[in-house]
């Protein structure tokens, strides 16, 4: 009998745990379509004084707050505060853009004062060295600024391109994003067990690869950010180890009045052992110090909401 009611309890559990997927799903579509109606730089000044105004009182506000303080041990609290009404402006807006991905990017040398988007310092050069260099690439980047717009930059360069994600765990707001983000971005790749295998495969055929490679991964290796030991995915310096290829950073960060300025790094060189061969740590370690620098110089753009540090 108390089998039975256990396993009544569970399947009940798991009802309402698929009813709230489903409501949270629904939900996500509606505001996805809801804000395409409105004009994306007034509904971003909207949503950033939505996460500004709650922020600070949800628990992820604590955890920013004490990666900051870690961070910028040099920092006042007036600093840190205002750092991080930045964090949660810059969120609220990625949100609101998200929705726009389609047409926010414009960029026409014919109609400068028209672009939402300008380059930094040697950026464009290096596009056109990759999209005609005849081989495939891995183009990192981090959670700074709109890190959904270094998809874009690649599909208006013409670059031969995909994308690692992570798929959300609710089937309905998976479904909508990805229907966003094909529109302009390349192609998919989602991160399951076969993804290393697809990406090799995809960079033999010359295309350019583009993830993010700033959050935790508890089984990654070790890398030094902000003084502190972190965990790295270490897929990347994998993939360069036995498919040899360029490796470049890119960030897009945000400018006033709903414009971007994308830069491209110069190649990145991975580390090599005493035999030549790539080394992972090493390599991560690179990527993970370029990333710093990018935070060090907009930390109100970063997002420091989640545990960097375990």
């Amino acid at each position: 009998m108390a089998h039975l009611v256990l396993r009544s309890k569970i399947i009940l559990r798991n009802k309402l745990i698929a009813a709230k997927n489903a409501a949270i799903g629904v939900a996500a579509i509606t505001l996805l379509r809801v804000t395409r109606y409105f004009d994306a730089e007034k509904t971003g000044n909207f949503f950033a004084r939505i996460t500004r105004t709650l922020g600070p009182w949800w628990p992820e506000n604590r955890i920013a707050r004490a990666n900051l303080v870690a961070a910028f041990p040099e920092k006042s609290a007036q600093e840190i505060d205002t750092i991080l009404t930045g964090v949660w402006d810059n969120l609220g807006r990625v949100g609101a853009e998200f929705a726009h991905l389609d047409h926010i990017w414009h960029y026409d040398d014919a109609t400068p004062d028209k672009n939402t988007v300008e380059f930094g310092p040697g950026t464009q050069e290096r596009f056109a060295e990759l999209k005609n260099d005849g081989q495939g690439a891995l183009i990192f980047a981090s959670h700074l600024g709109n890190w959904e717009l270094p998809a874009l930059a690649a599909a208006a360069h013409g670059l031969d391109s995909a994308v690692l994600f992570r798929r959300p765990n609710i089937a309905a707001a998976d479904r909508a994003i990805q229907s966003i983000r094909a529109i302009n971005m390349g192609e998919m790749i989602a991160n399951t067990h076969d993804a290393p295998v697809r990406i090799a495969g995809m960079l033999q055929r010359g295309l350019h690869i583009g993830m993010l490679v700033d959050q935790h991964f508890g089984r990654g290796v070790d890398v030094t950010f902000f003084g502190r030991t972190a965990k790295a995915n270490p897929l990347l310096a994998r993939l360069v180890r036995r498919i040899d290829c360029p490796i470049h950073g890119v960030r897009v960060v945000r400018l006033p009045n709903g414009r971007f300025r994308v830069d491209l790094t110069e190649r990145v060189e991975p580390a090599r052992n005493a035999s030549g061969e790539v080394d992972i740590q090493g390599t991560m370690q690179r990527v993970t110090s370029v990333i710093e620098g990018w935070v060090r110089e907009h930390p109100e753009q970063w997002l420091w909401l989640h545990r960097r540090w375990r």
